[in-house]
């Protein structure tokens, strides 16, 4: 079972989330609060698998909330997917970015690939990322400074990473397990100093991006 925590100020939102969550057989919701701070205690009573949270929320905000809780993978589950949000979410180590219009069966996959240690983007998401570019020319310096201490094939790994496949697809385009890539990613995380794939694909994009 995976244990889920749900954290949003809006009952009626909460309501279906939950809904959404018990339907699957292999998921379980362990609570649902109404701010950061509350989320922040359930992480450190109860065991958590994946943390929901919404941004905007009273007492404490849920990026802020993120931080406190380093060992539970977090999604952000939001209405506002703007670029100061992404770029924040993603800088504090969150493993999954939703918007609130996402259908009931994305909700789902995202929880179960970030369960899986995987990283998980709206589309909506993705496509914003994809656009972003690096706040000037030091930040790329950097980027390729910290990327110079993987070896080729960890580079090689990183790359079909950054493209957002899952292990097993990265398995297959690298001529590779599964668990291998696992271990690759693994090591690849502990050199760059990341907090999850989507930090470490945010370097690499970083890093071969011209910037403004």
């Amino acid at each position: 079972m995976i244990r889920v925590l749900v954290a949003d100020d809006e009952p009626l939102i909460t309501a279906g989330i939950r809904a959404v969550l018990e339907s699957a057989a292999d998921v379980e919701v362990v609570a649902c609060v109404a701010n950061g701070r509350e989320a922040v205690d359930v992480t450190r009573g109860h065991r958590v698998d994946v943390a929901l949270l919404d941004i905007a929320m009273p007492v404490m905000d849920g990026l802020t909330a993120a931080t406190w809780m380093p060992d539970t993978p977090v999604v952000v589950l939001t209405a506002f997917g703007d670029e100061a949000n992404v770029r924040l979410a993603l800088e504090r180590g969150v493993a999954g970015f939703l918007l609130k219009n996402c259908e009931p069966a994305e909700l789902l996959r995202a929880v179960r690939a970030v369960h899986a240690g995987e990283a998980y983007l709206s589309p909506a998401v993705t496509l914003l990322v994809l656009g972003m570019v690096p706040r000037g020319g030091d930040r790329r310096r950097e980027a390729v400074r910290r990327l110079a201490v993987l070896s080729a094939r960890e580079g090689e790994i990183l790359a079909l990473v950054a493209e957002g496949l899952s292990n097993a697809e990265v398995g297959r385009r690298a001529h590779t397990s599964e668990a291998t890539v696992k271990t690759y990613v693994s090591r690849i995380l502990a050199k760059l100093d990341c907090a999850n794939r989507v930090q470490a694909a945010m370097l690499l994009r970083d890093a071969t991006t011209t910037t403004r």
